[in-house]
């Protein structure tokens, strides 16, 4: 993919990434279970709303859990449908606590949560440079995504229940982030294709919450110190020209961009015009690319130089104060 795909090009890469989501997921292994996803032993999932959730719909079917076919570093992953109660689950650093946080967003289309790979899988990562991890199962499908026809309706759509869902989340992190031995100006994100974009609209979208404020946790900034996007997608639906959800402004966190140039879906124009935006309103951003790595490798170790990634995110939190060594 160059840099200059068109619209049509953008539209035919999402026509590609709704196949390509349900292909891996009616293809299953045969340890394929439908229920609901549980986190290891030693880790609860906390609800993130006291009750019904704001905006709330019924989903397709009840949420299940499924063992794609799709192999990514020679082995299956993970993957979350019809997520209509949302929860983070907290994985404590397992190495010496630097005081930094990262809610940690999978991918998956806004059809489903790459639960492992984009998940558990960096939440492991972080905790062993002693950060702590939120992982947050948040609601899908979602916007632009439409169940109803296994399609994009509207790659302009806020995808509303999920952006809900991560300011919510920030908040509760931040009101019991001394519980949490966080520190509070330290917590970020970190997200994965429809994740990346996620932490996006939040770095840019933070000062209104989307619904209506619950309780103490929606007194407290929604703002990101910092995030993360790998190989994020939605950012630029029109080929060169920002996505207007994500209303980059010289407030917007500092920000660390990986994509592969041989990605097919979300493409590497994506985190071009991103970090191009970021550029311009100068925000601190790292943009790596790599020539070959494609979608979805997440944090797996593979042949491919773009494996070595997390290395780069390392070194660049301590560049911006948010770890030391």
């Amino acid at each position: 993919m160059n840099r200059h795909t068109n619209s049509n090009d953008i539209s035919m890469n999402r026509t590609h990434l709704t196949i390509a989501i349900f292909c891996a997921l009616s293809l299953v292994s045969s340890g394929a279970h439908a229920q609901t996803w549980q986190p290891s032993p030693g880790h609860a999932q906390t609800p993130i709303w006291p009750g019904t959730p704001p905006d709330a719909q019924p989903t397709p079917k009840p949420e299940s859990v499924v063992t794609t076919s799709h192999l990514v570093a020679g082995r299956h992953y993970v993957a979350i449908l019809n997520v209509s109660l949302p929860t983070m689950t907290i994985y404590a650093p397992t190495g010496k606590n630097t005081g930094a946080a990262v809610v940690v967003l999978p991918g998956g289309g806004f059809a489903s949560l790459a639960m492992d790979l984009e998940g558990t899988e960096a939440c492991d990562w972080l905790t062993a440079r002693g950060i702590t991890c939120v992982l947050l199962k948040y609601r899908i499908p979602s916007e632009p995504y439409d169940w109803r026809c296994n399609c994009y309706r509207d790659d302009f759509a806020t995808p509303t229940r999920s952006l809900e869902d991560l300011q919510r989340t920030m908040g509760l992190v931040r009101l019991h982030a001394k519980e949490l031995h966080v520190n509070p100006d330290r917590i970020g994100v970190l997200g994965f294709s429809a994740g990346g974009y996620l932490a996006a609209e939040i770095s840019t979208r933070y000062k209104r919450r989307l619904y209506t404020p619950v309780d103490d946790a929606d007194k407290m900034s929604a703002r990101p110190d910092f995030a993360v996007l790998v190989y994020p997608g939605h950012l630029a639906p029109k080929a060169d020209k920002l996505n207007p959800n994500v209303p980059v402004s010289r407030d917007t966190p500092p920000t660390f961009i990986v994509q592969a140039e041989d990605a097919t879906i979300d493409p590497v124009v994506q985190s071009l015009v991103y970090y191009t935006a970021l550029a311009k309103a100068g925000v601190p951003a790292e943009l790596h690319i790599y020539a070959k790595g494609g979608h979805a490798f997440g944090l797996r170790a593979t042949a491919d130089p773009v494996t070595h990634w997390p290395a780069l995110v390392d070194t660049w939190l301590t560049t911006i104060g948010m770890t030391t060594k």
